[in-house]
Formats: structure tokens, sequence, C-alpha cells
């Protein structure tokens, strides 16, 4: 999807307002609509119905520029109750969109009202946070483009990545709470060791555990690599791709294959540019990268390796008149492990102030497969939160103590990656960081936006399993 062929994509206040859908002209004031809706995709030559987010004009998503106010309606034309959270975007706590937390849920049929300034800028995302929808495909972009990128005039592509089972998310998180079994659970999923292509992996408690769905494909922007987008581009042009890993519990390694390009965003924030051919994509993180056409014009396929599978997604850069050739669904060998190797290097270009830590909260990431219970005791008590007060620098220290890894979000706030197993560093600014297995890692950042905020992993499965609390503020109002 571009900004030159189509819209870019999807194109603090008191309470939500949540009302009944009515005929009112919002667009006309300024106020744009984003509906929750079925629609019907093609994986594998068969039709699939499943959510989406659109605007009234069919432009998935949203897109704003820097400066701009977040005044959106979301009209629930489901069947079921739903919602979104603006993943990214710091806004007033009763404006998160978490059901329940930052306020009630939008039933079918009615709609909510957000309106607060559309901050921070850069790639972001929205999702459900309402059950398991977000497996369910309820999810989209969310670009607030930058003032820099705008004046650049470079060809904008944005790709939003996701896994897709013909299992129904209820069946999936059934059969993962069963007990483990020799043999290779009904639906596709795995109880011990993965799913590495397809094939069961004995357990092994010391080694990671990759995958706990077996997927029956990966999207990029809907579409498989049956039949990819291909994006027409400027033979030796200049493209920002913005990536976004949207999916439910997959994490993607980009491949350029024989190309290079420059990282410039990590969740959407700056970092020191840093070139590569392959960048780790863990799940809910997003990835700006600045990519060259080759000046030979021939097309540049841009690929997402799932981890540890051989099964992989992606798109197609087509300068004018450039053959694009077939890409298999499934490459030679399985995607490489997403780990912390290219993190320890990334540098934010806007770190936080210098300031000593006012409070440092353990949090231990904790689980088993025996039933599939997952959890994040704060300060070793399961169920707590994590409580702070407005004005402080907070420290998180995240102990993965399992052999999965979790990519740790936390809302209304945007942190520092300062130290990955007692390495030091003033790292990327971040809103999702990944924690390997056995790995600790710590970020800071500054409480700024008092309110009760979610607080989880971003694997749907291990966050509906358990590990998922909240980071409360005290005193606030």
């Amino acid at each position: 999807m571009t900004s030159s062929r189509r819209s870019l994509l999807f194109g603090a206040t008191a309470f939500t307002a949540i009302h009944a859908l009515a005929p009112r002209d919002a667009q006309a004031a300024g106020q744009k609509i984003l509906r929750l809706q079925t629609r019907q995709i093609e994986v594998g030559g068969k039709a699939a119905t499943r959510y989406g987010v659109t605007q009234p004009s069919g432009a998935v998503g949203l897109t704003l520029d820097e400066g701009d106010t977040f005044d959106v309606r979301v009209e629930n034309t489901l069947t079921v109750t739903s919602g979104l959270h603006w993943h990214g975007l710091n806004p007033p706590w009763r404006q998160d969109g978490v059901p329940f937390i930052s306020g009630p849920p939008i039933a079918a049929g009615q709609s909510a009202d957000y309106k607060f300034p559309a901050l921070p800028v850069g790639t972001r995302w929205m999702h459900s946070h309402f059950g398991l929808q977000e497996q369910n495909l309820l999810a989209a972009p969310l670009i607030v483009r930058e003032t820099e990128a705008i004046r650049s005039g470079r060809q904008e592509v944005v790709v939003l990545l996701e896994d897709f089972s013909w299992t129904r998310p209820a069946t999936i998180l059934e059969k993962l709470r069963q007990p483990p079994s020799g043999s290779m659970a009904p639906g596709g999923m795995t109880m011990s060791g993965g799913a590495m292509g397809g094939m069961k992996m004995p357990m092994d408690p010391a080694k990671p555990d990759y995958n706990d769905v077996d997927y029956d494909a990966y999207l990029a922007n809907d579409r498989t690599l049956a039949d990819p987008q291909v994006v027409d581009v400027e033979r030796g042009g200049d493209v920002r791709l913005r990536l976004i890993n949207g999916s439910a519990s997959s994490n993607f390694t980009i491949d350029l294959g024989a190309y290079e390009g420059t990282l410039l965003t990590v969740d959407g924030n700056p970092v020191e540019p840093l070139k590569a051919s392959l960048f780790p994509l863990a799940v809910a993180q997003r990835a700006d990268i600045l990519v060259r056409l080759p000046g030979d014009g021939q097309a540049m396929p841009v690929l997402a390796r799932g981890e540890g599978r051989t099964l992989q997604a992606g798109i197609v850069l087509r300068p004018p008149h450039a053959a694009v050739t077939r890409i298999a669904l499934n490459g030679p060998v399985a995607g490489p492990a997403v780990g912390l190797q290219q993190e320890i290097l990334l540098r934010a270009t806007r770190p936080l102030p210098a300031k000593k830590i006012d409070r440092s909260v353990p949090v231990d990431l904790t689980g088993t497969m025996t039933g599939y219970t997952w959890s994040m005791p704060v300060h070793g008590m399961t169920g707590a939160p994590v409580t702070v007060a407005q004005g402080e620098r907070v420290e998180l220290v995240m102990r993965n103590e399992t052999m999965m890894a979790h990519p740790m979000h936390l809302h209304g706030h945007s942190f520092q990656v300062t130290e990955i197993n007692d390495r030091k560093f003033s790292g990327a600014i971040r809103d999702t960081i990944l924690v390997p297995p056995r790995a600790t890692v710590k970020v800071a950042f500054d409480a700024d936006n008092p309110g009760i905020w979610a607080y989880h992993c971003h694997n749907l499965y291990h966050m509906a399993a358990g590990m998922f609390t909240t980071m409360v503020y005290r005193d606030f109002t």
C-alpha cells in the first residue's frame, strides 16, 4: 500500500463517548470514521471471512500528519462487542481503547469517539484488545507521518504482517491448554518445542520454543506469496518501508536478500541509521527501513520469514517493466531466531534526558506448557500491578524464566532500552521490547501520563493465559 497509488493506508480529554450509531456527518466536522466490519480475503485459493478496520472511502486504517489531532469515531458494525487500541500512541488514559481498564468496550451497533494529540509521530498501528479478535485480523496500520518524511517526497510503502489460521482462535487456545502429548495436536498446535516447518519437535527444556501455533499462512497486507502485493516504484529510487508486525504470536525476520536497507526508526521512534539486509521484527514491533531500488531495474522482494519456520510472506517492489518471478510460500531454510543481537546496536537519536532512577520494578516472566499458564509477577507477587508516582523515572527489570521469547508492551508510554543481560547502553526508544528466553532486559521511562495502563506480553495466547498486568499511578484522579 503506497502513499502515491493508494491512500497511505488507513489513509486529552475526558471519558470516551459511547453511543448508538447515528447519521451524523462527522467527516465534515474533521472527525475521521473507522468502521469495524467483516470482510473476505483469499488464502490458499479459499475465501476466508475475517474482521477489518476501514474508513467509509474503503481506505484501510488511518494516516495522519505530524501536528494533527487524533479525532476519530469508531463505529462497530460487527455483530459482536469489540473496540480498538491505538498501539504506540500515548493518549490520555480513558482514550486507550482497552476494555474494562480504560473504558467500556463498544457494543455491536454502537460507536465511540476519541480526541487527543496524535503523539508520538511515526509508524503505529491499531488492533482489538477484546478477547482473541486480533487473531481474526482485527488490526490495521495507524501512521502519523513525520514532517521530515513528508518533506522528503520519498515514496512510502506500508506493510502489515499477520499470521493466519483456519482454526478458530478459541479452539487454538483450548488446544494449547490441553496436556502435552506425543503427537501433533488437532488444529495444528504443538504442545512442546514449537512448530518447525509443520513438524513436531521433541521437548527439550534447554532449547528455545519458537512457536506454539503452526499457522496455515503468513500474510502481508492480507496476501500470501501465492499472489503478493506488487508495488510500482521508480527505477533506482528510494522507498521508505513502514513494516508492522501485527501477528498474534509470530516473530519475523525482514529479509532484503542481496540488498541492504537503512533502519530509520523502530516502533516509530528514530534511531541512528543502521545498514543491514536482515532486520528482526518481534510481535507488535515496527521498523521503518529505507531501501534504494537496484539500478539494473530488477524487482526487489521484501520478505518476512517466520521464526523457526520455512513459511514466509512479503511484497515485491517493481520498477517499470521489471519481471516478477514467483516466490515460494516456503523458503529453503527455517527463519532465524529473533533475538537482541541487533537491538544492542541501536541508539536513540533523541534519548531520554539524563536522570536518576526513582523506582526500579522487578517483573518476572514465568510460565509452563503444562496447562498453558503464563504470568508476570511484579515484586514476586502474581497479579500485583506496577505502581508509580507521577514525575518518577521508572525502571522495569524484566527477567524471562521461560524458554519462549516474550514481546512486552507497556501502554501509554514510550520507554528506552537501557540494559540487556548486564550490558548497559543508551538504546532505542520503543513501546514493545522482546525478552528472549533466560534473558534480562531493563527499560526506563518517565511516569508522565497518569492512569491505569495495560502492561503485558503481546503474544496473544500468552496474554490470554495470564501474562497481563497493569501499571497504576498513585493518587491520580
